[in-house]
């Protein structure tokens, strides 16, 4: 079992950069793969980024390539979001979550079904 907790977020300017944190509880943190997703006001849940349990592998969304950094500390049990470059269209709830399935190496689930834990999320909103 594990128990996810989101922070960080908040209300930025177009262009400013914000990190998430997701602190995880529980002894199989370091086993779990980890994903961010986002809702935006009238939107489905989205994809955001994802990592496999000892950070070789990431995964992006093309929305937030090459702005947007997954990363994490197995030791401490956080996840993190590095989000730069922010726009309007950023503006939504965070969510983390993890998975425990093994998949092949370097697969990294995509989708909200495939995910086991969430957290309750965090605003945030980018105005321009």
């Amino acid at each position: 079992q594990v128990q996810l907790v989101e922070s960080g977020g908040g209300l930025m300017q177009a262009g400013d950069s914000l990190r998430l944190s997701c602190a995880a509880s529980g002894r199989t943190f370091s086993m779990h793969h980890m994903g961010w997703f986002r809702q935006g006001p009238g939107k489905e849940r989205e994809f955001v980024a994802a990592i496999d349990w000892d950070g070789s592998y990431t995964k992006y969304a093309d929305s937030v390539k090459g702005r947007f950094t997954i990363s994490r500390d197995n030791a401490k049990k956080m996840a993190y979001l590095q989000m730069n470059s922010l726009k309007p269209e950023d503006t939504a709830v965070y969510y983390c979550a993890a998975d425990l399935t093994i998949y092949n190496t370097g697969y990294l689930p995509d989708e909200e079904h495939q995910y086991n834990f969430w957290g309750q999320g965090t605003q945030v909103t980018v105005s321009s």
